[in-house]
């Protein structure tokens, strides 16, 4: 490959990298465990940023149960960033030649 296309791919990457992160920073996922009883919202960065408990969880005092509702509707809002960011990554590398298809360990 020249030097020439090798630049043009690299700023094609660096453009995608900066959408990615742009995209990263406007995400936002909900999910909710028990029908409803537990609900979270997590950013794009996976870090959450909401978490509503219905007032019934509470009247039953069981604390292991509001434990499974947190742990199931936070590991679904994980699994949904993940999900969306790797649809946003595969419809932007689409249009690079050769990338479509790459997996790169670790990244989702």
């Amino acid at each position: 490959m020249e030097l020439k296309a090798m630049q043009q791919l690299l700023l094609q990457f660096r453009q995608m990298q900066e959408r990615l992160q742009k995209q990263m920073d406007e995400l936002q996922v909900e999910a909710s465990a028990g029908g409803g009883m537990v609900s979270v919202k997590m950013n794009g960065q996976k870090r959450v940023t909401e978490v509503r408990i219905d007032p019934e969880v509470f009247a039953g005092k069981d604390a292991e149960m509001l434990q499974d509702l947190l742990r199931a509707a936070v590991n679904d809002a994980s699994r949904r960033v993940d999900e969306a960011l790797a649809q946003q990554v595969s419809s932007m590398a689409g249009g690079l030649p050769g990338i479509a298809g790459l997996r790169i360990p670790g990244l989702f």
